[in-house]
Order: structure tokens, then C-alpha cells, then sequence
């Protein structure tokens, strides 16, 4: 505040004022109220808060050098190394991560700042203490990975793989170095395999889909040997497919999927011990036929169906006549049991009529009326009327 010939300017708690004179520094203000004789309006104040503050690293080492023991009692000035790593805490609470080959500086005039260096480049694995005091600090210069109890993590460093982790929370300094965590699921994977179109043994184009299971038991050689060991299984169940289907013709191929199964295994499971992996249930799921083969095979089915119906039917015919047969033999020499096929004859005719009305007459009653309509007898030879 400028009056006529008088500077005052007020500070409050919690903050501080550089006052100068024609742009050099003369005094620190502490709170309160400061009034001085200016009549040339040489004086200015610059006020600034100091609680949890940071101060311009090079104002603060122009301070150190013209004003040591003020920047002393005022300031925290925070240097670190091209391998350092600053934890920065205010009153107890981690408040900045300083960079390596960086310096910052804090007011610690009502602050209690507290500095923890830590060597980053000596070990590149962030113990779990410092993890958690981390933990609001995204921008920290430190990769985080959590390896699930389905996992197993793979650590390079520089390109180099230093060690195999366990399930559990991890955390690198990325300072001076490249790290890099690969994680690899040990949990048995499907595989779809759809393989292009390829020419049987008689010249005929199928498409073959196979259906495959690997699981992953040696992490270490799966990722150095493979950057995509499912794309490179893939290629290998192909290209075993391909050398299956391409020898046989279409209906060894349809007759002998077993067998494709095993070739095509047997094929993969010399390579898969390359790839750090094992290989599990395998087999064809479908085969897929052009639209014209498909159309006639449908068509062979059909009459193989229909002459194993004609077949089966002329048999039961057979059975049935051989029956009849058989039938008129023991009625030829039994005369009881022809009457009892007529008797059964009658009782399926009376089963399908609503109602009979029998007239006997003066004929002698029911008795010989039966005897009229179903007469057995023999002639003088021994033959039936």
C-alpha cells in the first residue's frame, strides 16, 4: 500500500513479503504491518504464502549464495542425482517426488519438511513400505504391476531377464533404466483353428476346424521363444492339418477323424516343448464341404436310407409269410384250432359292429345257427369242405 511519501504493506499469518529497494532485496516481513518512509516510491513488497509452499528453485539459490542464513531458516532446497529419488513430506504427510537431476525447494518457515533420499539406481524394486507411501503419486517415476494368483510375471530389465515373479504387488524404479514386466496366464487356453481351404488326396476342397487346449509350463521359454504363442500355435495346428487332410481323400477323411486327431497332436506336440507349453485335448470339430459335394453326399445318404428301409421291410414281410406258413401247417392237422381262429375271427368282427340281432327262428336255436354259418367237416376222403 503506497500512500504520499509512505509504503506500508500489510502480511498475514502464514505468509511473508520480499521487500526491495529499486529491485534489490533488503528484508523478509514477517506477519503484520509495515509502513516506512518512501518518498521516492523506491520500496516494493512481494508477498507470498509459506505454509505447505514450494519457492522458486533458482530464486532460492540466488538466496543461498547472497542470503545463506536466511535461505537456511527459510528454505528446504531439495538436489537430487542422476540415480536419486526425493520424497518430500510436510509435517509427516509425503507430499512431492523429486526427479532424478532435479531441484525444488520448500518453505519451511511454518512447515516441518522432511526429505528421504533413496538410491535408485542400486536396486531397481520398490520396497512395499515406500510402495504405500506412494500410492497418490501416479506420476512417480516407478512402474506398478500386480500379478494375479493366475500368473506369473517375467522381469526384464534393460532387455535382460532378471527374475520370475510370484503372484503379488510389485513396483520398479524406472530411473536410469528400461523394466519391463511380461505376464504370462498359466491357465489352460482354448484354441480355435479354422484352417483355409485345402485340397483332399481326390481333389476335393474342404475346410477343416479343430478345436485345441494348451496351458503354458515353462513361462521363461514361452516368452523368449514366441512373442504370440497362440499365433504361433495356430500356424503349427495348420500347417499339421494341412499335411493330414492332404494325403487322404474325402471319405477316409470323414471315416477317420480319430486318426486326424492323433496326426495332428503327434505333429504339434514335437513343437509345443519349444514353445514352453502342453498341449491338452485336441481334436476336429467340424468338416465343412462345398455346397455340391454336400448336395450329393446328402443324396447318398438318402438312398442308402430308403434301400435299408426296403430292406427292412421285405424282411418283416418275409417273417411274416413264414409265419402264415407255419400257421397253415398246424391247422391242417388240428382241427380244434381252426375252430379257434374262427371263434377269434368273430370276436374282431363283433369288436367293430354297434349292435347284432339274432333271429333263430324254428332253426334249432344259436347252436345251429353257428353250425350253418362255420360248418367243418370231412368228406369220405379226409378233406376239408
Amino acid at each position: 500500500m503506497i500512500g504520499i511519501g509512505m509504503f506500508t504493506v500489510d502480511v498475514k499469518d502464514g505468509e511473508r513479503a520480499f521487500l526491495t529497494r529499486n529491485g534489490r532485496f533488503e528484508q523478509l516481513l514477517e506477519p503484520g504491518r509495515f509502513r516506512s518512509v518512501d518518498m521516492k516510491g523506491e520500496l516494493n513488497a512481494e508477498v507470498v504464502k509459506v505454509t505447505r509452499a514450494e519457492f522458486p528453485a533458482e530464486r532460492a539459490l540466488m538466496f543461498e549464495k547472497t542470503h545463506p542464513k536466511l535461505a537456511e531458516a527459510n528454505f528446504e532446497i531439495v538436489q537430487t542425482t542422476a540415480n536419486e529419488i526425493a520424497i518430500v513430506s510436510f509435517d509427516g504427510e509425503p507430499f512431492h517426488v523429486v526427479r532424478p537431476n532435479v531441484t525444488r525447494t520448500f518453505w519451511k518457515t511454518l512447515t516441518q519438511v522432511d526429505v528421504e533420499r533413496i538410491d535408485a539406481g542400486a536396486e531397481p524394486r520398490v520396497p512395499d513400505a515406500i510402495i504405500d507411501r506412494l500410492t497418490d503419486f501416479p506420476k512417480a517415476p516407478l512402474r506398478r504391476e500386480l500379478i494375479e494368483a493366475y500368473e506369473v510375471g517375467l522381469l526384464f530389465v534393460n532387455g535382460a531377464l532378471l527374475d520370475k515373479l510370484p503372484p503379488g504387488r510389485y513396483a520398479f524404479w524406472e530411473v536410469g533404466r528400461k523394466v519391463e514386466v511380461r505376464k504370462v496366464d498359466l491357465r489352460p487356453t482354448p484354441l480355435e483353428v479354422t484352417a483355409q481351404e485345402i485340397l483332399t488326396k481326390d481333389r476335393v476342397g474342404i475346410r477343416v476346424t479343430l478345436t485345441a487346449f494348451y496351458k503354458v509350463i515353462d513361462p521363461e521359454k514361452t516368452v523368449l521363444a514366441s512373442g504370440d504363442v497362440a499365433g504361433t500355435l495356430y500356424r503349427l495346428v495348420r500347417f499339421a492339418i494341412r499335411e493330414a487332410v492332404a494325403t487322404r481323400t474325402l471319405d477316409d477323411i470323414l471315416a477317420a477323424r480319430d486318426k486326424i486327431d492323433g496326426e495332428v497332436r503327434e505333429y504339434v506336440d514335437k513343437r509345443a516343448s519349444e514353445l514352453g507349453i502342453e498341449i491338452g485335448e485336441i481334436g476336429v470339430k467340424a468338416v465343412i464341404l462345398p455346397g455340391d459335394v454336400r448336395e450329393l453326399l446328402n443324396k447318398v445318404v438318402e438312398a442308402e436310407r430308403v434301400a435299408k428301409a426296403n430292406l427292412i421291410r421285405r424282411q418283416e414281410e418275409t417273417a411274416a409269410t413264414r409265419s402264415l406258413l407255419n400257421t397253415a401247417r398246424l391247422m391242417e392237422d388240428n382241427p380244434l384250432l381252426i375252430r379257434l381262429k374262427e371263434l377269434e375271427a368273430l370276436e374282431k368282427l363283433v369288436e367293430k359292429v354297434g349292435r347284432i340281432d339274432l333271429h333263430t327262428g324254428d332253426t334249432g336255436g344259436f347252436d345251429a345257427m353257428l353250425q350253418r354259418l362255420y360248418k367243418l367237416g370231412t368228406d369220405k376222403d379226409g378233406d376239408r369242405n
